[in-house]
Order: C-alpha cells, then sequence, then structure tokens
C-alpha cells in the first residue's frame, strides 16, 4: 500500500473504522484446536487493509452504503476517472479492487479512513460470498448429478443425458432444460459460518469449514 497517503499507511490493521462485515482474500485450509481441545477444520482468510473510497447516502444515491478500495495500481493501468474517484481516499492511481457493503453509515465513516479487520470478532456468524472454482466443460453427470445408465451389459449408454425433448407439441426443448455445459465460476453464498478467530498480528481471519473458491479468491463477509 505504498501509494496510499501517509493518513492511512501507518495505521495497523486493528485499528480503524468498524464496518458490518469484511473482505479478505482465501489462503487455504488448516485445523485448530478448540478450548474442548476439539479439532475444528477452519480455512484462512488474508485482510488486507482497505480504505474507504465513498460514501453513499439515501439523498444522493437512494440508499446507504460504504464503498472500500484496496491494492493501488500502477499508473499505466489506470484511467482518469479512477484516478479522480479515488484520490479523495488517498490513492494516487486506481485500486485493484473497489467493493461495497450496503450498511446504515457507522459514525466516524470519512474518506480516506481505513477499515479495522476488527469489524468481526470470534463468534460471531457471517454470510460468506465469493466466486468457486472453474472446472471447465462439464457433462450432465458431474455437472448434475444423473445417474447415467448401466455400466455393463452392452448398453451403450453410460454416461450421456438421455432423453431431452416432448412430443408434437411443444415440439421443442424447454428452457431451463439441465444440460452439460460449463460448471464452476460462480458467485456462492454459505450462510451461518462461524468466526473462530481474528488474528490481529498476522491480519489473518479463521472461519469454521470451507470457503468457496480457489487461492487468492475475494471473500466477502458480512455479519447476519
Amino acid at each position: 500500500m505504498s501509494e496510499v497517503t501517509n493518513t492511512t499507511e501507518n495505521t495497523t490493521s486493528a485499528e480503524g473504522l468498524k464496518l458490518n462485515g469484511l473482505f479478505a482474500f482465501k489462503e487455504g485450509m488448516s485445523t485448530i484446536f478448540n478450548d474442548q481441545g476439539e479439532a475444528v477444520p477452519v480455512t484462512v482468510l488474508r485482510y488486507e487493509p482497505w480504505v474507504i473510497s465513498q460514501i453513499k447516502t439515501n439523498e444522493k444515491d437512494g440508499y446507504e452504503a460504504v464503498q472500500v478500495a484496496c491494492q493501488p495500481k500502477k499508473a499505466k493501468n489506470s484511467t482518469a476517472a479512477e484516478k479522480g474517484h479515488l484520490s479523495k481516499a488517498g490513492f494516487e492511481n486506481g485500486a485493484q479492487y473497489v467493493k461495497e457493503l450496503r450498511q446504515t453509515l457507522p459514525e466516524g465513516a470519512a474518506l480516506g479512513a481505513q477499515v479495522s479487520i476488527e469489524s468481526l470478532t470470534k463468534g460471531d456468524f457471517v454470510k460468506i460470498t465469493s466466486k468457486s472454482k472453474g472446472k471447465g466443460f462439464a457433462g450432465s453427470v458431474k455437472r448434475w448429478g444423473f445417474a447415467g445408465g448401466p455400466a455393463s451389459h452392452g448398453s451403450k449408454f453410460h454416461r450421456r443425458p438421455g432423453s431431452s425433448g416432448n412430443r408434437t407439441w411443444p415440439g421443442r426443448v424447454m428452457p431451463g432444460k439441465k444440460f452439460p455445459g460449463h460448471l464452476g465460476a460462480e458467485t456462492v453464498t454459505v450462510r451461518n459460518v462461524e468466526v473462530v478467530e481474528i488474528n490481529t498480528t498476522e491480519n489473518v481471519v479463521l472461519v469454521k469449514g470451507p470457503v468457496p473458491g480457489a487461492r487468492n479468491t475475494l471473500v466477502k463477509l458480512v455479519r447476519e
């Protein structure tokens, strides 16, 4: 974050404004032990500094939200519009990620203020949204869980989708029919995920269980 002004670069992620959620990057899975000595599978989410880049109000925008930005772009990759929009937040150029959290405006919200990793606390239950892993083109058995046909006795029908048409009327395949196609790379939301730990020293958030997406996928966490 070297291109952000001195008003934010000297603050730690534990300081700053507390919102109703966070954005973090998926690192991978691990296991920790709770106070009862039980092994708990967790996903490690890396938190990087986010700063407020715009404050949206009912009067001006029709709804309340806090827009946040992270990871400065190079000057050659930034448009004039990006530079103008983010200059008041302390960015010299554009940002790699610009997202928003819809919520009532918190007290002390101001352009350039850094978002605290302690916006979430241990024991919170959050709604997680991220993009799932892309798996390319897949058949109907893998994509939709079709049973397929017999494996032997010369059926010649194993992993095919089977009949898909109708009779003379309507004489066409109806929209929404489950066919082979692109699998994954979709926005997936998982609810009631427990926050196991907030590590302000390492700037990581540990949540219980798996999280959709590959490593370095951007993950949105919103308190339920």
